[in-house]
């Protein structure tokens, strides 16, 4: 099995955009293994972003009539 190693884009509907020049036309009308490598400072990102909205729609069903539980 051969490896192609290449930076490529994934479009804003989830598409996975290849360069035109990377792989040789012997590939063409071939079944072949995709693995996909995403680069681990945006999932960082992402997973902070998530936190972030979890903890504020939490905060969002508190109301200051629930304050008397606070005191127990």
């Amino acid at each position: 099995m051969k490896a192609y190693e290449f930076p490529a884009h994934i479009t804003t509907d989830g598409k996975l955009e290849l360069p035109d020049s990377v792989l040789p036309r012997s590939l063409n009308n071939q079944t072949v293994r995709v693995i996909v490598l995403i680069d681990e400072t945006d999932a960082v990102a992402e997973q902070q972003q998530w936190q972030a909205l979890t903890a504020t729609q939490f905060l969002t069903g508190y109301s200051p009539v629930d304050a008397i539980y606070d005191e127990l």
